[in-house]
């Protein structure tokens, strides 16, 4: 949502333009992710000339499940046998999307992997994360990429902010619709990813892909959390006001301002580069 405001914006102007656009590929995103990208492609970038790269390690779902192959960790609910809950360590960001993105922006810059990037070389990577997930904005820790959050300190916006923008370009609510393979998947990893169970790191527990801790098909998956519930009442609110983004966004900005509660850094789905 937020990486999609952020090439919007720059295509139309609105921010400055941006000289590449990076999809960081899992190979297990709904289909209705792809057909949104498919879109934003062709009727926002293309029109702009931002290319949009497409980078991928791998499948997120398939490593998972391949004892062969070394996979990076999901952060899965786990039941353990004494009955108390627990987590799995997340690494799939980092294997997944940052990872990628690094590899690409290295060949952007001239420079792919080995080769040593010179001092002061660098690309000015924009991230989508938003004034309501702010503890998530985090520098690089590479020096030849240097983060800014455009959405933060340009526009102080909100995820909310972010929903009408794209609505009012008809870019918005893209649903999932590949329930069966996520029950599939989800009664597959029970016992963990297939490879440490094959070296002898078989979960004492179990796992699940849902909070609730139960099979995916018994889930109360239309359950709304707290946090959940605030974050519809912010959009209900400012529904009322969605006229005005009919004609674009309403002018001005905003300094610096201070979701989720992932605290992993994190680079989005899209890097994209100034």
């Amino acid at each position: 949502m937020q990486s999609s405001t952020l090439l919007a914006l720059s295509a139309q102007g609105i921010l400055p333009k941006v000289d590449h656009a990076i999809f960081a590929d899992t190979g297990w995103e709904p289909q209705a992710v792809y057909d949104h990208l498919d879109r934003l492609e062709k009727e926002i970038a293309e029109p702009a000339g931002i290319p949009v790269h497409r980078v991928s390690t791998g499948n997120i779902r398939n490593d998972a499940l391949d004892p062969d192959h070394r996979f990076a960790s999901m952060p899965l609910y786990i039941l353990n046998k004494d009955g108390k809950p627990g987590m799995t360590r997340r690494q799939c960001t980092g294997e997944f999307k940052i990872k990628p993105i690094k590899k690409k922006v290295r060949e952007l810059l001239g420079y792919p992997y080995p080769a040593r990037i010179p001092k002061g070389a660098f690309v000015e990577q924009w991230v989508g994360i938003s004034t309501d997930e702010f503890h998530r904005a985090k520098d690089a820790d590479v020096r030849y990429m240097r983060n800014r959050h455009p959405l933060i300190v340009d526009m102080d916006w909100s995820r909310a902010d972010c929903v009408r923008y794209l609505t009012s370009l008809g870019l918005a609510d893209t649903p999932p619709a590949e329930w069966d393979d996520v029950v599939r998947f989800d009664a597959a990893i029970r016992q963990g990813n297939a490879r440490a169970s094959a070296t002898g790191n078989k979960l004492l527990g179990q796992a699940y892909l849902h909070r609730s801790r139960v099979p995916l098909s018994e889930a109360p998956i239309d359950h709304v959390t707290a946090a959940e519930w605030a974050a519809r009442q912010e959009k209900f609110e400012n529904a009322a006001g969605a006229e005005e983004w009919e004609q674009g966004v309403v002018d001005g900005c905003s300094p610096w301002a201070c979701r989720g509660s992932d605290t992993e850094r994190s680079q989005g789905e899209f890097g994209l580069s100034a």
